[in-house]
């Protein structure tokens, strides 16, 4: 797959998210659905996207006990989304669970990543709330390896992170990357943020863009300035 822009739809009802797609009158972006807007609107909301003809990453972060993700993956995988994840956090046995349960009976099935650490997680952070007190960039990194060891495709991380996730993992190992933002934008409550320029030189599959797309004046314009830094 090629890299792509995926909008982060992080709105609290159908009615706003439906508004705003409406906008894309000749595209149809890759988007993410997030908690906000599935436990808002319920999965109604992502086969109605889906029919609309946008690719979806759902991003539920899902960590629990294995057997609970396995079965919740197998429900997920009914929803025809092209993109979902898990926090990496929850083991490698968790993850192989969550593989087995996303995969159809026919063999097929959405691309499944990890979360590594949260964009807004920083080293004090980590070290004070969470007591690992590894660096984290060695932290993101076991947590990749991992990810790959259990079968999955990729891992979401920091675009600052990106790089250095290919150089570890390989080449074909997706690295989706949120914390992008226009060199002339808020930074908002990330920690590691990155241009859409920037995160294509450094090796990032894939950029998610939310409030400076769907909170631009133009958002399309918005979208498409992200897709000609990073796509074109």
């Amino acid at each position: 797959m090629g890299k792509d822009v995926i909008i982060a739809c992080d709105f609290p009802n159908k009615e706003e998210v439906l508004s705003f797609l409406d906008k894309f009158v000749d595209k149809k972006p890759f988007v993410k659905i997030g908690m906000e807007l599935f436990y808002g609107a319920g999965p109604e909301i992502v086969r109605e996207i889906k029919s609309r003809g946008h690719k979806i990453f759902l991003d539920l972060k899902l960590h629990d006990i294995p057997n609970t993700v396995k079965k919740a993956m197998s429900v997920l995988s009914g929803l025809d989304v092209d993109l979902c994840n898990l926090h990496a956090s929850g083991t490698v046995r968790m993850m192989e669970a969550a593989l087995e349960g996303l995969t159809r009976p026919d063999g097929t099935r959405p691309l499944l990543i990890a979360v590594t650490q949260l964009t807004s997680t920083d080293q004090e952070s980590m070290e004070n709330d969470l007591l690992i007190h590894e660096p984290i960039d060695k932290v993101v990194m076991h947590y990749a390896s991992n990810a790959k060891k259990a079968g999955l495709d990729g891992v979401v991380c920091s675009p600052l992170e990106a790089g250095k996730v290919h150089e570890v993992c390989g080449a074909d190992f997706l690295t989706v990357t949120p914390g992008v933002r226009f060199a002339d934008g808020d930074v908002g409550d990330q920690k590691h943020v990155m241009t859409p320029a920037e995160a294509k030189r450094i090796g990032s599959d894939y950029i998610v863009v939310g409030r400076p797309i769907t909170a631009a004046e133009d958002p399309v314009a918005a979208y498409e300035r992200c897709v000609a830094e990073f796509v074109d």
